[in-house]
């Protein structure tokens, strides 16, 4: 889908709620967590992340209420996973990016040395 131009008003608050979702750096790396073990429940994101419970409680409700993540109960426990990928396709964007500006960062710095 084509990007309308202007981008309505409407559409540009929901952009903007999706980047302030994604702004958080626990977010990120709950996100990332998740990558790369499928799912996990709070205890084990918390353990992973090496921070507390309640923590990443907070961060997955956030991530939830913005449809980013799904989580379903199991016993006593609820699982969370990524359930719009297109997330991490943003991630990829935003570090493909700052990789090609480090690599100019690092071209100034040469230049300057030579």
């Amino acid at each position: 889908m084509a990007l309308p131009t202007p981008i309505p008003e409407p559409l540009v608050e929901l952009i903007a709620e999706r980047f302030r979702v994604l702004g958080e750096p626990m977010r990120i790396r709950a996100l990332d967590q998740l990558r790369a073990i499928g799912e996990a429940s709070v205890g084990e994101l918390a353990l992973a992340l090496g921070t507390s419970q309640q923590n990443v409680s907070k961060h997955l409700a956030a991530l939830h209420t913005a449809n980013l993540v799904s989580r379903r109960r199991e016993g006593n426990r609820v699982i969370y996973a990524i359930s719009d990928p297109s997330v991490l396709a943003i991630c990829e964007v935003v570090c493909g990016s700052l990789e090609r500006r480090a690599g100019e960062i690092s071209d100034l710095f040469a230049e300057a040395a030579a």
